[in-house]
């Protein structure tokens, strides 16, 4: 089972035993480079694929990849993807064509909450769990819906895009989506560097405004992960409300930010109808290798409508 997860700012690549049996056979990444264009982005796949190949000694029958924003059904095209180099491009058909392969293409955030709900977290901590909600939070942000270990697609392929509805009239950014003030423009990594460098004139790394924020020495990075806290807690209370999931994962980089976890989930609360939240809000088992991992098997569920 070999599966790729195309991401904004790496390609990862994994070979698992099977299904049943997900031992990791091979692991390893690539640049996206996504700033270098759309066919770079193919021959950083291709490359990918052929240390592959080189490792197993074979070729597969057929390739997972989670890919950012999601395949039109009549015509092929990629959209919604925040790696935009990629929108109106036949993705699928191109790789098929470069690699001599089919590929099955599946939303990342769908592979991530999928690989959560059927080997992860959810079910080592909370097998009775029915309704996942996944999130990436990181060069963007995506949301991925699985039911009784099933992803849940939606009519228009765009289930779970908790990412791109409207948040807040003042605060955001223009987005590729075509909205100002969605959630991915507010509280994407990229988002949350340019508020820092906007209000301190510095430009860091949301690494090393976190560490900062964190040790309260510098009062914008505080003020930076303040408004992470208050906008992520309202963001997930229109989730909450509408989904209700026994079990919230976070993943990503902006996920890995675990300070104010208690703060958000406070905030849920506050924002929901019953003024009251108690379920999980958890970090991810597999870590960055669950949107891999259930790119590995797409093919092994029918997705939901």
């Amino acid at each position: 089972m070999w599966g790729l997860d195309l991401g904004g700012t790496k390609i990862e690549g994994v070979i698992l035993k099977s299904g049943p049996e997900p031992e990791v056979l091979f692991r390893d990444w690539v640049p996206t480079e996504a700033s270098q264009g759309y066919a770079h982005i193919l021959a950083q796949v291709q490359r990918l694929v052929a240390r592959m190949e080189q490792t197993a000694g074979y070729r597969p029958e057929k390739i997972g990849m989670g890919t950012p924003g999601t395949t039109i059904p009549a015509s092929g095209l990629m959209k919604n993807c925040n790696t935009t180099a990629l929108n109106g491009r036949p993705l699928k058909a191109d790789l098929e064509q470069l690699l001599g392969c089919p590929m099955v293409l599946a939303n990342d955030a769908n592979c991530f909450a999928l690989a959560e709900a059927r080997l992860g977290i959810v079910k080592e901590q909370f097998p009775d769990a029915k309704v996942v909600f996944g999130i990436i939070m990181g060069t963007g942000v995506g949301g991925g819906l699985a039911v009784n270990g099933q992803v849940i697609a939606g009519f228009h392929g765009i289930a779970g895009e908790w990412g791109h509805y409207y948040l807040s009239e003042t605060d955001g950014q223009p987005c590729f989506c075509g909205k100002t003030g969605c959630v991915e423009s507010i509280l994407a990594g990229p988002a949350l560097e340019r508020y820092y460098a906007t209000h301190s004139g510095l430009p860091l790394g949301l690494k090393e405004i976190m560490v900062r924020a964190s040790a309260g020495t510098d009062a914008v990075a505080v003020q930076t992960l303040d408004r992470l806290t208050r906008y992520f807690g309202l963001a997930l209370s229109a989730v909450v409300n509408v989904l209700d999931p026994d079990v919230i994962v976070i993943g990503g980089g902006v996920g890995n930010i675990s300070e104010r976890y208690t703060a958000v989930v406070a905030n849920i609360g506050s924002h929901i109808i019953n003024h009251h939240f108690a379920a999980p809000v958890v970090k991810p088992l597999l870590g960055d290798s669950a949107g891999v991992f259930g790119a590995a098997s797409p093919w092994d569920y029918t997705p939901s409508r």
